[in-house]
């Protein structure tokens, strides 16, 4: 165990995410995002859900400031009926990286986009349209 990581970030997980530069973006996905169809890299991060790892991953890597939307979301089509989940990683985001722009991505393109993402992370989140691409920043001193 080290001090101050997350106990559901795995030792693959932390890996990946030292490993990953500037631009790099990392997928987390949820249990019907098709992970392993796409993923270059896949990480199993089973009975965990999506923002609480994005929770611990943000604590951890910052997002990209040169860029308009560091974090992408799968479109569910549908303005009117946003998935509640997307509220929670507004706030999650909020939290370790300030007011940052979300993107929505048509699903199809959100598939072609993670086949060129570092890394797939695999949860068992249950939620819909829970899928999320963040793009890696710098860490300044």
């Amino acid at each position: 165990m080290l001090k101050n990581i997350s106990p559901i970030i795995s030792p693959e997980l932390l890996k990946i995410l030292m490993e990953m530069g500037h631009g790099d973006e990392i997928v987390i996905g949820d249990g019907n995002f098709p992970a392993a169809t796409v993923a270059k890299r896949l990480v199993r991060a089973d009975g965990h859900g999506v923002n609480e790892l994005l929770d611990a991953v943000l604590a951890l890597m910052p997002l990209d400031t040169y860029v308009e939307s560091p974090v992408a979301l799968m479109d569910n089509g549908d303005s009117d009926n946003r998935p509640e989940i997307w509220a929670e990683y507004e706030k999650t985001v909020k939290k370790h990286e300030g007011d940052r722009k979300f993107e929505l991505v048509e699903r199809f393109d959100f598939y072609e986009r993670a086949k060129k993402a570092y890394a797939v992370v695999a949860t068992g989140e249950t939620a819909i349209y829970a899928n999320i691409i963040l793009k890696k920043g710098v860490v300044i001193n």
